[in-house]
């Protein structure tokens, strides 16, 4: 429930400075009669914000996480990890990436960046500790395929999208609410901004589940290129071993979680919130490829 209660926190935020911008602006008195005006500033608020996010991901990913950047390789261990990265970046087609690693007991990696060219990939000491050779270059290819596809360039703008349209269906919404149902005639009344915050919390909260939903079809993709890139047969092995240690708590950032490899298991409703499509439907799909 926290990457709800986040989503949330998130969007009220943007629509408090958003409103009093636009009221500063003069914009809100365009919401009845010119919606256009309205939907061009509701998307510059709308995609700032994830585009702000997408350029300062690697600075808030270090420090979110303290992973320790590889400059220089101390141990075996970081130059192989080192010459892993850089063998499957090269397969890949994109530019080397920074390498770091994070100290948490959970394995887990992630892939982070504003363009594919300028990434950072990152894995979990805990990680590196338990599994094999094969199922970390596993992990890490599926991190470079995040990177290759350009999966954190698409995932903001398609934030920014659904951003747009939550806040300018909201402000619709509370127009209607202020001036058919509550009958003001007098200006924008609390009925606009009380309607126009919960309706922004309810669109916000059935928007995000698009945005989940387009996350878990990308972790496909994700895995098909760590099977490409590694192999097969370590893509499943790694998956299988993620699967084994589904009790161990995830403690990685939320923000992170959604380009993470392991992305925590719900049921229910809350199911429709999860990133990451189950391990086991996912080995499955593997399986199932030629």
């Amino acid at each position: 429930m926290m990457r709800i209660f986040l989503f949330l926190a998130t969007n009220i935020a943007v629509l408090l400075v958003a409103s009093v911008t636009l009221s500063l602006l003069g914009v809100d008195r365009y919401t009845g009669q010119n919606h256009g005006d309205l939907l061009i500033f509701c998307a510059v608020f709308g995609f700032s914000g994830s585009l702000i996010s997408l350029f300062i991901s690697k600075w808030m990913a270090k420090r979110s996480t303290g992973t320790q950047i590889i400059d220089q390789p101390r141990t075996r261990q970081e130059q192989w990890l080192l010459q892993t990265v850089e063998k499957l970046a090269n397969k890949a087609g994109i530019g080397m990436p920074e390498v770091g690693i994070f100290p948490s007991h959970q394995s887990n990696a992630f892939a982070t960046g504003w363009n594919r060219n300028s990434a950072l990939v990152a894995v979990s000491q805990g990680l590196l500790d338990r599994f094999s050779p094969d199922e970390v270059e596993a992990v890490l290819a599926h991190e470079i395929g995040h990177v290759a596809n350009g999966d954190m360039v698409t995932m903001a703008l398609l934030q920014g999208v659904v951003n747009t349209f939550v806040m300018f269906f909201a402000r619709i919404i509370g127009d209607i609410v202020d001036r058919v149902i509550l009958k003001n005639e007098e200006g924008r009344g609390i009925g606009y901004f009380v309607a126009t915050i919960a309706a922004e919390l309810v669109l916000g909260l059935l928007a995000s589940t698009i945005v989940m939903w387009f996350s878990r079809r990308r972790e496909f993709r994700a895995d098909e290129a760590g099977a490409d890139l590694a192999s097969k047969h370590a893509m499943i092995g790694a998956l299988n071993r993620l699967r084994a240690e589904q009790n161990i708590e995830a403690d990685m950032p939320k923000a992170l979680v959604a380009f993470g490899i392991n992305g925590g298991l719900k049921e229910g409703l809350a199911a429709l919130f999860m990133s990451h499509p189950p391990l086991e439907v996912r080995i499955a799909a593997l399986q199932q490829r030629n």
